[in-house]
């Protein structure tokens, strides 16, 4: 990967397109949102590759995350808690939550960042009706 300096930041392309970084978000993404997003990213995508497999029905899955960061340190990513919303047919809590432990293991960013950053996660399912 190459990185350029730019006047507001840093910018990088790849297959899919040009990425601008920037500490300032009215010109590029800030680094903070981008670790966040790999994360929540790769988790979700993990976890719907196990409901996939097991063929579990759901209609849709939400994640949202909430961070903490650390002023005093660098304003570093302490705590992401990311809360999952799943909408689907007679969905199983307890199954769900052994799937997220599973994609949580198999994440592979998620295991980049545990012994700095702690990754909480809840669920909620909503049951649809045919």
């Amino acid at each position: 990967m190459d990185f350029y300096l730019k006047e507001n930041g840093v910018r990088t392309r790849f297959e899919y397109g040009q990425l601008n970084i920037s500490g300032d978000e009215t010109n590029g993404f800030r680094p903070y949102q981008l670790m966040v997003a790999s994360i929540a990213g790769c988790s979700i995508g993990v976890f719907r590759k196990i409901l996939d497999k097991q063929r579990v029905n759901y209609e849709d899955i939400k994640v949202t995350a909430e961070v903490k960061r650390n002023p005093d340190e660098a304003n570093r990513i302490e705590n992401i808690h990311l809360h999952y919303v799943i909408k689907g047919y007679h969905l199983n809590q307890d199954k769900l939550y052994k799937n997220l432990e599973v994609s949580r293991n198999n994440c592979s960013m998620v295991q980049s960042v545990k012994d700095s950053i702690e990754v909480e996660e809840t669920l909620e399912c909503i049951e649809l009706n045919h």
